[in-house]
């Protein structure tokens, strides 16, 4: 077949090779466009199946050729597999057997699509039955060539599991997966062990680990384990050709033990050998290879959340896996490692919060309190170097910036999880101390403009922060404590805007403790003039917060308010002036009703004058479109503001509502 696919492939041979070349090319967008609509159809067309052939035993392809032949030989062989007579099978066969050999030495994205090619044609050629015999005889006795075998070996699995995409018969299809998989299970552990055992570099091959991996779930998992593959696998952990393929097995392995009843004798034979990867955590991070450091701790994580329902019912027993994760959150002082242990976090609070698992919760209280620490040290913003420039800590990485801030909620969640753990009150402790702490030591120093280590002062203001929505409105420890020493803080600006968002993190709390409302909302409103736009926003939210949980307490600040409202909404930007209007609304609605009309008015009628005023002198788009915001205002006041007006008793004017709104409708219907 190869021999006859090449000669008839020849003729489009040249027309293909072509229209890759347009396609990676400076050419116009139609001449692209042309190209690949050719390209599409040849894909389609039985004479693919010679041209591919003549392109990948073509020595002048180019290697971006050879992998377009290769995949599109792939889907032929998946969607187009009727347009082959049954008895050009065999030969098919040998000629992709010759090209996997051909291949042996690279490209190895071509090598893997054709491996893929012959795993594919071994699900539907029903009638091949040594389909494993035959690869290992022709690859696998050639030093040169075994490396195709273990591709295909890798492939398999996989391709056989997502076989419902090929057009074979559901009977057809659960015959072959047990010949192809569970049939041949047992000498693939054979093979791949006889492979490891080789020699000391084939022990150590990344694709090895892929077909160990990929075959965890065919092979009696306890089997492998219990192989002398088991130590390969460990042994692989030390090289760094094969270190991230070791993680990515061992890992499988991990998943694969979630049964912890099925899987107990297979965690107490794993257990140790994972305990013996317990140094390497600190030595990674001395030598600051963090790459290694990365699959360590997914190796230690992934291990706890497989196994943490077995931690919670042998909390002591399981200990060291525990302290071992914390160990990997402590020493990652790139914060490139952590998130990895996230979940693990999660899943085991899950647990040990459950009345059941009460034992395990106080074992590893003292855990999860340091574990409170390590998150508020890696909250800290990065400190810049001597000279550097303070406004730019990222040195000008918008991106770096933005993940580290999502990073930071990430923590934050953990944070949350801790509260549950050990108590909200002991977490809001460890804050209290390092903000008291840094006043001591670095508030006799702050000058306007000038505020030192405040790095140190904006991380705990933001776990506070984070774990606001833990911590209950009858909290009577802390938040009595925390709560006037944050108003008190000096001026940077994003300790500035931590401290704002926290206050408004606890207005719930405020409304139960009225003593405290005037120093925070004093702190707030002055916010609203600082010079960073970012402070100015979290005023704003936060403002909104103090209106709607206080709104009974604020009820007789109504003058004042609408003062500062007025004040302040033009120079806002649309959602923060969406957001005060909001929060002041909140506290209109409180006044009693004889009265409200008035009220009404009075914070309603310098938008609605504002309104008219924009309306004069819009001509372009983006003026209508802020007509359009400020219009949304006298919306929100609205919806907001409907009090109960019993219809047997109304006021002398009417509903207050009702009536406003006929006052302003002349004035709104000639705007628009």
């Amino acid at each position: 077949m190869a021999t006859a696919a090449t000669m008839n492939g020849q003729q489009a041979f040249a027309p293909v090779l072509s229209a890759l070349a347009t396609m990676s090319s400076n050419a116009d967008r139609s001449q692209k466009g042309q190209a690949h609509q050719y390209l599409e159809q040849f894909q389609k067309s039985e004479e693919a199946w010679s041209a591919t052939f003549a392109i990948l035993h073509a020595p002048q392809s180019s290697d971006e050729a050879k992998l377009f032949a290769a995949t599109t030989l792939k889907g032929k062989i998946v969607f187009d597999f009727h347009q082959l007579p049954r008895n050009s099978l065999p030969q098919l066969r040998d000629t992709l057997l010759a090209l996997l050999a051909t291949y042996a030495k690279g490209p190895k994205p071509v090598r893997t699509q054709l491996a893929v090619c012959l795993a594919n044609l071994a699900i539907q050629f029903l009638e091949w039955k040594d389909v494993l015999p035959t690869v290992i005889r022709t690859l696998g006795s050639d030093p040169a060539s075994i490396k195709c075998a273990l591709e295909f070996i890798h492939v398999l699995p996989e391709e056989v599991t997502e076989g419902r995409k090929i057009n074979l018969a559901e009977d057809d299809l659960i015959n072959r997966t047990r010949e192809l998989l569970e049939e041949n299970a047992e000498q693939v552990l054979q093979l791949l062990t006889q492979y490891a055992q080789s020699s000391p570099e084939a022990a150590k091959e990344g694709i090895l680990m892929d077909c160990i991996t990929s075959w965890i779930r065919e092979v009696p998992l306890a089997d492998i384990v219990a192989s002398p593959l088991m130590e390969v696998v460990m042994g692989a952990l030390q090289s760094d050709d094969s270190f991230d393929a070791a993680v990515e097995t061992l890992c499988a392995i991990f998943k694969e033990t979630r049964d912890v009843d099925e899987n107990i004798e297979t965690i107490k034979a794993l257990y140790p050998r994972l305990a013996q990867l317990q140094p390497r955590i600190k030595v990674c991070a001395e030598e600051e290879d963090w790459e290694t450091f990365k699959g360590i701790t997914r190796v230690f994580a992934e291990a706890g959340e497989a196994w943490v329902v077995l931690i919670a019912r042998e909390a002591q027993q399981f200990r060291a896996l525990v302290e071992s994760v914390l160990e990997c959150c402590l020493r990652d002082h790139e914060r490139e490692a952590l998130s990895q242990t996230f979940n693990f976090w999660y899943e085991l609070k899950q647990y040990i919060t459950l009345e059941r698992y009460m034992e395990a919760r106080l074992q590893f209280v003292d855990v999860y309190s340091k574990l409170v620490d390590i998150m508020i040290g890696h909250l800290e913003y990065p400190t810049p170097e001597a000279g550097g420039n303070e406004n730019d800590l990222f040195e000008g990485d918008r991106e770096a910036e933005d993940k580290f801030r999502e990073f930071r909620h990430q923590m934050g969640d953990v944070l949350k999880d801790c509260c549950e753990v050990i108590g909200v009150t002991d977490c809001l402790q460890k804050s209290y101390v390092l903000v008291e702490k840094w006043v001591g030591q670095y508030g006799p120093q702050a000058q306007e403009g000038k505020v030192p280590h405040w790095q140190k002062l904006e991380a705990p203001l933001f776990s506070m922060r984070a774990m606001g929505r833990m911590v209950p409105s009858d909290e009577n420890i802390m938040l009595p404590r925390l709560i006037p020493l944050i108003v008190q803080i000096p001026d940077q600006e994003k300790v500035r805007f931590q401290a704002v968002m926290a206050l408004g993190r606890y207005t719930e709390w405020t409304a139960q403790h009225p003593d405290t409302l005037q120093d925070q909302l004093n702190f707030i409103m002055a916010a609203f003039q600082h010079p960073s736009k970012e402070v100015v926003r979290a005023a704003a939210l936060s403002l909104k917060f103090f209106c709607n949980d206080c709104a009974e307490l604020l009820k007789d600040y109504m003058p004042q308010l609408q003062q500062f409202y007025e004040g302040v909404i033009d120079g806002l930007p649309p959602t923060s002036q969406e957001e005060v209007t909001e929060g002041v609304a909140s506290v209109l609605a409180k006044q009693p009703v004889e009265g409200l009309q008035q009220a009404l008015k009075l914070c309603c009628d310098p938008v609605v004058q504002r309104l008219m005023g924009m309306a004069q002198q819009a001509t372009e788009k983006d003026q209508k479109l802020a007509i359009a915001d400020r219009l949304n205002l006298v919306t929100i006041f609205i919806q907001e503001v409907r009090p109960y007006v019993d219809p047997a008793k109304p006021p002398p004017g009417g509903h207050p509502a009702v009536a406003y709104c006929q006052e302003i409708f002349p004035i709104l219907a000639a705007i628009c």
